[in-house]
């Protein structure tokens, strides 16, 4: 790691064998290991809890395909100024979606997107959950029904707009810097 990842200095642990394995699954798939893995690696009980929780929510089965899931990872990271998840996240939509264009504006302002209803209201939802969650209601999740989206569908909203909540702030607050590959992806 010639790259500052994290504004800390965490030593990485011992790595289990699955560990090594996933990591190389990682520089296979992606060509990289992404640094928010190797951030997490100082851990291997941190790393498996964040990497069990991630590739639930966004590779698992859902209602949403990958990319509106990206999609909500975009846009709540928008919000939050999270440089890390704009970089690593704005690739997977603009490589999801085969348009580079469409990558930048959710990066930059969704509402400027062509976005079908289902879409606007999806992310409408979650952009309410990242700035005023004590002001959800019945309606909130009521506007979702209406265009289509299940109960389920709901809950998978949520789940990935909270958990891009949660790793924006860990990665602001460590200063945590997106590998350099991500800003070259998919152009």
């Amino acid at each position: 790691m010639s790259e500052k990842i994290t504004a800390l200095d965490l030593p990485q642990a011992e790595l289990s064998d699955a560990t090594k394995v996933y990591f190389a699954k990682c520089e296979e798939k992606l060509g990289l290991v992404p640094n928010v893995l190797q951030a997490y690696a100082f851990d291997e009980k941190k790393l498996r809890a964040f990497t069990d929780t991630y590739n639930d929510l966004m590779l698992g089965d859902s209602g949403l395909s990958k990319l509106e899931r990206e999609m909500i990872a975009v846009v709540v990271s928008s919000i939050n100024h999270c440089y890390y998840c704009l970089t690593a996240h704005g690739a997977a939509v603009r490589q999801l979606s085969g348009d580079p264009a469409f990558g930048e504006m959710m990066v930059m302002n969704f509402r400027a997107a062509d976005l079908t209803e289902k879409q606007r209201a999806m992310l409408e939802f979650a952009v309410k959950l990242t700035e005023q969650p004590a002001k959800m209601v019945d309606g909130d999740r009521e506007a979702l029904r209406k265009v289509g989206f299940t109960d389920r569908d709901i809950w998978d909203i949520a789940s990935t707009a909270a958990f891009f909540n949660m790793s924006n702030r860990v990665a602001a607050a460590v200063d945590m810097r997106p590998n350099a590959e991500y800003h070259a992806m998919a152009r």
